[in-house]
């Protein structure tokens, strides 16, 4: 059942990191922007590769700063980034920060102007996979370049990384937790920053399979959230893991994460299987006894995390659905169960406690008595990746997808 929305009067709008480096203002009808972009996104680790091998070529410099013409009246807005992934976005107040492949963009909603930040700014990196605030500053975690923290009077970057003690200059998410810790999670293991003292080396800790003895399941951590009772829940490429007083748990397909292959196998968007072209994805595969399975398939690859109010975890798969947690029961949702697609990029609880799952094949709303609304580029989406979300004060949507973001005006 689609969500009830409407495209009428879209309103396209470039934000400045089209390939062609311009910024264009233009109307289109709600299907004509659907079709605009339709490519599948690569595996995380294919896109930080892809990012990588990107950067050897040099673009057309895109503009750097400058207003946008939103109309106030549209329920939608779209903002184009160009042949980039929106993988984070952060609403912070009136002001909306959109990371993506190509740097972060900062967006004023009430004056629409708008900035990028990028290695031309000071980042090491243009690739961006988080963006928040971490000790009352904006930071971003970036594909290679460390963590940077941005002085909001100078807009100048302080940046973190191996040197400092950050595990892998690969940043995917940052946590402060309820006892003033910070939490990073790299592709070499997830760091703890005791009292969250960023400039004390030796507040600097890092977790990796082997320091827990095998209680982290695997060094790639790709997503952090905190429970009720201050238990610190991890998302990596074996499973999904847990701190608690001193203790690592974790959990893989083998203990309920994840659909089985023979549920989802008919449903599997990708035949573009990272296993293939990666020695670490094939001995994982190896590994869960999957080696004849040459599809996008790895329920213990946990690509999404959330923590709903009630304390119950929610695990987004790579291929194996959606996988709840209530702390002694899995419960699995899949194309069968209404889910759009099997492949979940993104989990968002927002301020009314609603759970919203970003997928290959759409957005979907955890209804309250259960079961999925779903939409999708014919809905209003700027097209059906979802890789990100954040709902701002006023309720407003913005979700960013492969090319773009669609901001939707609360009903």
């Amino acid at each position: 059942m689609p969500l009830n929305l409407t495209t009428a009067g879209l309103v396209t709008i470039g934000l400045g990191l089209a390939l062609a480096g311009t910024f264009q203002l233009g109307r289109s009808s709600g299907a004509a922007s659907a079709a605009a972009t339709t490519a599948a996104p690569a595996a995380p680790a294919a896109a930080a590769a892809a990012t990588t091998a990107q950067a050897a070529h040099t673009p057309p410099q895109p503009q750097r700063e400058g207003k946008v013409g939103a109309d106030a009246s549209q329920k939608f807005t779209h903002f184009r980034v160009g042949n980039k992934n929106v993988k984070r976005i952060f609403a912070d107040g009136e002001t909306v920060w959109v990371g993506t492949s190509g740097g972060v963009v900062r967006y004023d909603t009430r004056s629409d102007q708008y900035k990028l930040f990028d290695t031309h700014s000071g980042l090491l990196s243009n690739g961006i996979f988080y963006v928040g605030r971490v000790n009352g500053r904006l930071a971003v975690g970036t594909y290679g370049g460390g963590l940077s923290l941005l002085d909001p009077r100078t807009e100048k970057w302080e940046t973190y990384n191996i040197p400092e003690g950050l595990g892998d200059a690969f940043v995917y998410d940052v946590l402060k937790a309820k006892n003033g810790d910070i939490w990073i999670a790299t592709w070499s293991g997830v760091n703890r920053v005791k009292g969250g003292n960023l400039a004390d080396r030796s507040k600097w800790e890092l977790h990796t399979v082997a320091s827990t003895g095998g209680g982290l399941p695997n060094d790639w951590v790709y997503g952090l959230a905190e429970g009720r009772d201050g238990e610190l829940w991890l998302a990596t490429e074996g499973g999904l893991a847990q701190f608690h007083q001193g203790r690592w748990q974790n959990w893989n397909h083998a203990r309920g994460l994840g659909a089985p292959y023979d549920k989802v196998k008919d449903a599997i968007a990708f035949n573009n299987d990272p296993a293939k072209v990666s020695e670490h994805h094939a001995r994982q595969k190896q590994e869960m006894g999957l080696a004849e399975v040459n599809v996008a398939y790895n329920p213990n690859y946990v690509v999404a995390l959330a923590v709903d109010a009630q304390g119950v975890v929610w695990a987004g798969t790579w291929g194996g659905g959606l996988s709840r947690f209530d702390g002694k029961t899995w419960t699995q949702y899949t194309t069968a169960e209404g889910l759009p697609g099997n492949h979940v990029f993104m989990l968002h609880v927002d301020p009314k406690g609603v759970m919203w799952i970003g997928t290959n094949n759409g957005l979907a709303k955890l209804k309250a008595g259960g079961g999925f609304e779903v939409m999708t580029a014919h809905d209003g989406l700027f097209n059906n990746a979802v890789f990100s979300m954040a709902t701002a004060r006023d309720g407003t949507l913005w979700v960013g997808s492969f090319g773009g973001v669609a901001k939707i005006k609360p009903s």
